[in-house]
């Protein structure tokens, strides 16, 4: 799609690596001009494929040894990342996605908003964890509206279980924040359930349920179309022992 170097690779890690628990489901729509242009023009500075073959430098990446960098791992078309990131500029948003137009959106958002504090990262973010993240160098861990592999059949494809958590855990330095959200109500009570029976999380909210949606996550449309047809969303945070 891309000549060699000028953006995201079809296939970074190959088809070798083992996957017993995938970040992603693939998906195919059309790239607009526009996100194919941000995408040709940003990717040698603000993009990196994740092909599991290096330790990633953080703070090389972000061009700031000292800036805190919280991982997103799916962010849709980018809208609310950006929006994070102006909100927090002190704080580095290293965004993981395998949608191409949504990697195309938000770096050209990043750029017409002068955000310097977004990379966007192509591929697994189960390799990146495995392989690429120095133990204990991530701020933060967000995961906004997972697949929900609704079918009961499809349950065992969901992100958030214990290997996940086993593999993110270390990570994740101590007192990082991991923030999960979902609109799907089976989804979040297995979330809870398995978040809470993990040994090296804990729940910051007292009562040790759901937390109410912190400022910091933005209140999308799509998120907003959802609360008016009586949809709930579900915000869940715990806390890296």
């Amino acid at each position: 799609m891309f000549p060699h170097g000028s953006g995201p690779a079809a296939d970074p890690a190959g088809s070798h690596h083992e996957r017993r628990i995938r970040s992603f489901q693939p998906r195919r729509s059309r790239v607009t001009a526009a996100q194919r242009a941000a995408l040709h023009r940003l990717w040698p500075r603000w993009g990196f494929d994740i092909d599991g073959l290096h330790r990633l430098d953080l703070g090389e990446l972000f061009g700031d040894p000292q800036l805190p960098v919280v991982l997103e791992i799916g962010f849709g078309m980018g809208e609310a990342t950006a929006q994070m990131a102006a909100d927090d500029p002190e704080t580095g948003l290293l965004a993981v996605d395998v949608h191409t137009p949504g990697q195309g959106n938000l770096l050209r958002l990043a750029e017409e908003q002068g955000l310097t504090n977004v990379r966007v990262g192509n591929g697994d973010a189960v390799i990146l964890l495995r392989e690429m993240i120095a133990p204990a160098s991530l701020a933060g861990l967000r995961v906004f509206f997972p697949d929900p592999w609704p079918k009961t059949r499809h349950h065992k494809r969901r992100l958030i279980q214990p290997a996940f958590l086993d593999l993110a855990a270390p990570a994740l330095r101590p007192g990082a924040l991991l923030h999960c959200a979902t609109d799907w109500e089976d989804y979040a009570e297995q979330m809870l359930d398995v978040l809470t029976g993990h040994p090296r999380f804990e729940n910051v909210q007292a009562d040790g349920g759901f937390a109410p949606r912190p400022a910091h996550r933005p209140l999308t449309r799509f998120e907003g179309q959802g609360l008016d047809k009586g949809h709930p969303v579900y915000d869940l945070l715990f806390r890296r022992l």
